[in-house]
């Protein structure tokens, strides 16, 4: 995906988003954004004291007055409108790039009894196995189950280099739209036409599926409420000025009222919302849901599994160690026996590592694999003369127990010696005899201790989360800079911590990509998928992570934050706006009939009428003067919730003040500049 500066406004979304903005003015669009709606309703309510007034002979100079206040609550409503449409403008300009990538083209399915047919992608279902061999597009999203391929998802990623796709490991997903490079695959279908993860991505970036958010509801609310606070306002501003014979025109009083409520945040509430989102995007990362970006901004804890996330994800076997007594010949023999069957990247890797060493033996004939499994935590094969069995060493002393044999305790100084070391120990056994250990090494993955130092300044607290043993996970954890670790656990321990952690107050996020990531990706309140992961995986969480760096939960943790701080400081500065609004219009509207009120008409304006049009051109422009700072969101550097507050109060709340008292002075010497108004 193309990556721009989003301070950047393009041109070409600036024009393209009028016609959107004018579709916005349907009352069933406007309805979504109550305030937004209100502004409609008046607009039209102006349009129609217009006309009657026109009809009934008013002079020119007060019709004129009326024509103005009416374009310029319609400015108002539109601005808010073209708020919204420039930031889905902005993802709609995204989306062309993907759109390009879905296409329909013919694919090859394999059907049960293994005849082939070419059929239209589209036509494809759930559990279907499509073959594709190099330079063929893949049609849909499925799990490789057959093959290896080096695979280009630049129109997925943006990235050039070729990711490889296999299967029986974490990175067996495959997208539609992305091109085999080399080799084959067959893979199942996991996707409904239409229902893609290319389509899902395009709708997200384009704005169309987006729901609002818990917080962007409560604050929705909000302002309605204070709308309806205004409301009931400007109606006792009637019998009042009645009671003192103050004549208040119609069109005065709607002005007033638009002006006092918070039509500001209210016309750029979706764009910041839209605006976070996109920025995710542009990080090359999609948001399933906005409440995970809300989330983001306030979670404390961070889950990171250790395969694929801290390390480079396959271990690889770097050295056998023979037991005393044993040849390194002998022990090479049985590790490339037991590994023989083993598809894994941990398997292939011992016997490549075997073979080097020049062994070149091949299993006999009656040899019966066995598969390694969660329980028993081994693998190996069983013949007619040897049994032999690779895995934990806790597991194959069990298993050397049932058979009436132990480990020595040099062999576990070995193993232990390797779990200091950050590796894994596999022990290989023959029958009831230990042969020795295989050492596989993790690799951790470059820079990431300093991306975590960050993470920390944050005031967020890492834990990995590995099925490793203690002494491993702890040197892994140690190299790597977490705070904590969780060893030997399964799925369902990951999942209890989560919903432990989440009682205590604690909201959690959770990096990881392989099937047993799955259940607590989706417990976590922000579950961050890498896209080399498994696609149930993907399904589980509600980000995904396009380039698959773990790490960039930094950039997603300050983009949270950014938007909320965003949010926040707009409402701050729309109300400071509105009381600065009311230090303009209702000084000069009574100050003849009480003249001590002209101690607070500050501004100095010169007439009711200059000031309540002044007061709603500048209620029109300050939206489009804001719309660039929605887009891009509030600069945000860590630091403590009272420096931010007192920051926000000081920076938005006194400017949001001030920068009305500026303007609205400034409109007003125009105003009668040009003749505008008496």
């Amino acid at each position: 995906m193309k990556r721009q500066h989003f301070l950047s406004l393009d041109p070409s979304i600036l024009r393209q988003s009028v016609v959107p903005a004018l579709r916005k003015l349907d009352p069933r669009a406007l309805w979504h954004n109550p305030v937004i709606f209100v502004v409609g309703l008046v607009s039209v309510m102006a349009v129609f004291v217009t006309i009657f007034e026109l009809i009934s002979g008013q002079s020119r100079l007060h019709l004129f007055f009326n024509i103005q206040i009416t374009i310029s609550l319609w400015g108002t409503l539109l601005f808010a409108n073209f708020a919204e449409a420039v930031a889905e403008g902005r993802g709609k300009a995204q989306a062309e790039s993907l759109k390009r990538a879905r296409r329909e083209i013919l694919a090859l399915r394999i059907l049960q009894d293994g005849r082939r047919e070419k059929v239209s992608s589209s036509a494809l279902e759930c559990d279907d196995v499509v073959e594709v061999v190099a330079g063929e597009v893949i049609p849909t999203d499925g799990t490789v189950i057959e093959g290896i391929a080096a695979i280009d998802e630049s129109a997925i990623t943006g990235e050039s280099a070729p990711v490889i796709r296999e299967a029986t490991s974490d990175r067996s997903a495959v997208t539609g739209g992305t091109i085999v490079l080399s080799d084959f695959i067959r893979f199942r279908v996991t996707a409904r036409p239409g229902e893609t993860f290319l389509d899902r991505m395009i709708a997200l970036v384009e704005g169309a599926n987006r729901q609002k958010t818990p917080n962007e509801i409560a604050l929705s609310i909000l302002l309605t409420a204070l709308t309806f606070i205004f409301l009931l306002a400007v109606i006792t501003l009637v019998p009042i000025a009645g009671y003192y014979d103050i004549s208040m025109q119609p069109m005065v009083l709607l002005a007033l009222f638009v002006c006092l409520i918070p039509t500001t945040i209210g016309g750029l509430l979706s764009a910041i919302g839209i605006a976070g989102m996109d920025r995710l995007v542009q990080r090359n990362v999609v948001a399933l849901s906005g409440r995970a970006v809300e989330a983001s901004g306030d979670i404390t804890i961070l889950l990171l599994d250790k395969t694929g996330t801290i390390t480079l994800g396959n271990r690889m076997a770097s050295e056998f160690i023979a037991a005393p007594g044993v040849s390194l010949e002998e022990l090479s023999r049985a590790a490339l026996l037991a590994s023989f069957f083993d598809e894994t990247p941990e398997g292939r890797s011992i016997v490549k590592l075997a073979r080097d060493l020049g062994v070149q033996v091949a299993p006999s004939a009656d040899s019966k694999p066995i598969a390694f499994s969660a329980q028993t935590r081994m693998s190996g094969l069983d013949s007619s003369h040897e049994r032999l069995r690779k895995g934990a060493m806790d597991a194959i002393e069990q298993w050397l127990h049932a058979l009436g044999g132990s480990l020595p305790d040099s062999l576990k100084k070995k193993v232990e010696w390797i779990a200091r070391q950050g590796g894994t120990p596999l022990v290989v056994t023959v029958n009831h005899i230990p042969l020795g250990v295989i050492f596989l090494k993790d690799i951790i993955k470059p820079g990431i201790s300093e991306r975590f130092i960050r993470i920390r300044a944050l005031g967020i607290r890492t834990v990995m989360i590995t099925g490793d043993n203690k002494l491993t996970a702890g040197a892994i954890a140690k190299e790597a800079g977490v705070d904590d670790f969780l060893a030997e656990a399964n799925p369902e321990d990951k999942l209890k911590l989560i919903q432990r952690l989440q009682a205590e107050g604690h909201l959690v996020a959770m990096t990881g990509d392989g099937t047993n990531d799955a259940p607590a990706l989706a417990q976590s309140d922000v579950g961050l998928v890498m896209n080399t992961g498994t696609q149930t995986a993907r399904e589980a969480g509600n980000m995904i992570d396009l380039d698959s760096d773990p790490t960039k939960i930094i950039e997603i943790v300050e983009i949270g934050k950014q938007l909320l701080m965003t949010r926040g400081s707009l409402t701050t500065f729309s109300v400071a706006n509105d009381v600065a609004k009311y230090f303009a219009i209702l000084p000069a509207l009574f100050a003849k009939k009480f003249p001590a009120l002209a101690e607070i008409n500050i501004m100095r304006l010169s007439s009711p009428e200059s000031a309540v049009l002044s007061a709603v051109i500048f209620n029109a422009l300050i939206i489009v003067g804001l719309i660039p700072l929605a887009l891009r969101g509030v600069h945000y550097k860590p630091q403590s919730t009272k420096s931010l507050l007192i920051k926000n109060v000081f920076f938005y709340g006194f400017g949001g003040l001030l920068v009305p008292f500026v303007f609205i002075k400034v409109i007003d010497v125009l105003v009668m500049a040009l003749g505008l108004t008496s």
